[in-house]
């Protein structure tokens, strides 16, 4: 069996294991307790991840093994046969919005073959993405949002007026948030939760046209993994605040601090993306429990055939 073909047969028990997380961290929705609802999304994946006939090693994870207990940078699971895979993912992504009983959280797993994703460190990362069916290179991170508005309308051949950029709602985000207004497009505000930001600008049902912003280096990864399956096109630079953060990539490999990244370094030829609902959100619903079931809907999107599937499934509570 080939790595594409033996990296789908593993899809329906990744699926399990990003629904089970959202499961477990839902009874925590609200609560205001965030890292409660993460470590009992950790607990639900990581049991699950190892009953999987894999090989497994998680590269991007939920911190370097002497921060996380459990699902760090570098841990093993599956049960050790089968083909080698490497793992990214988020047990909640969207913690806050979880902890708030807010919009948009996820639990978020991606699969390649060995060597597959890029180990990005936790840090953070500048990164612009949009959909598919555009030239190459009509994105670019170092120009400004309105440069890149104006250069994707004419590709789309649209006005600029008629562009919605997905920008994360933060302060430091003040000077995109001007510079794609001065070219006259939308913008699309999200509190948090950027891997379904991206999507939104590559998915052709999507709300919008472009992300542009700096959010978290680990779910970069976690998008380009979906970008692999939805087409579209991807830059990111690594973005560190201290010596400190510098030292971390330096652990993971990276010597070359400075480097643009395109989409295909960030995530390999053969993929597999999966994004469970943990509360309501723009890609998919919340975790809902009725009549002794509960009912989660999540996204599966392929690299190796281009399938993009939404589940609806139903277990008994």
């Amino acid at each position: 069996m080939d790595k594409g073909r033996a990296l789908e047969a593993l899809a329906n028990q990744a699926v399990d294991a990003a629904e089970l997380a959202a499961i477990a961290a839902a009874r925590l929705v609200g609560r205001g307790d965030k890292i409660a609802a993460d470590q009992a999304a950790v607990d639900a994946m990581r049991n699950a991840l190892n009953a999987m006939a894999m090989k497994g090693r998680i590269v991007i994870g939920e911190g370097e093994r002497d921060e996380a207990p459990m699902l760090y940078i570098g841990e093993e699971v599956g049960a050790g046969e089968g083909i080698e895979i490497d793992i990214a993912l988020d047990p909640v992504e969207g913690t806050t919005a979880t902890a708030m009983g807010m919009n948009n959280a996820l639990a978020v797993l991606a699969l390649a073959p060995r060597g597959g994703l890029l180990h990005a460190p936790d840090t953070y990362m500048d990164k612009i993405a949009c959909g598919p069916g555009y030239p190459a290179g009509v994105i670019e991170l170092d120009a400004s949002g309105a440069e890149n508005v104006r250069t994707l309308a004419k590709a789309k051949g649209v006005a600029p007026e008629d562009l919605t950029v997905c920008i994360l709602e933060r302060e430091r985000h003040q000077e995109i948030i001007e510079s794609v207004r001065s070219a006259g497009a939308r913008i699309l505000f999200i509190a948090d939760g950027d891997v379904a930001g991206v999507i939104s600008a590559a998915d052709p049902d999507g709300k919008a046209d472009l992300y542009i912003g700096r959010g978290g280096a680990p779910e970069g990864v976690l998008a380009a993994a979906a970008l692999r399956s939805l087409g579209g096109q991807m830059q990111t630079r690594l973005h560190f605040r201290n010596d400190d953060e510098r030292e971390r990539a330096r652990r993971t490999g990276i010597t070359d601090l400075d480097r643009k990244y395109d989409l295909k370094e960030m995530a390999g030829e053969h993929c597999l993306f999966i994004a469970a609902g943990l509360t309501d959100g723009d890609l998919v619903r919340g975790v809902r429990r009725s009549g002794g079931y509960v009912e989660t809907e999540t996204l599966l999107f392929s690299s190796v055939t281009g399938l993009r599937r939404r589940i609806s499934t139903r277990r008994p509570v």
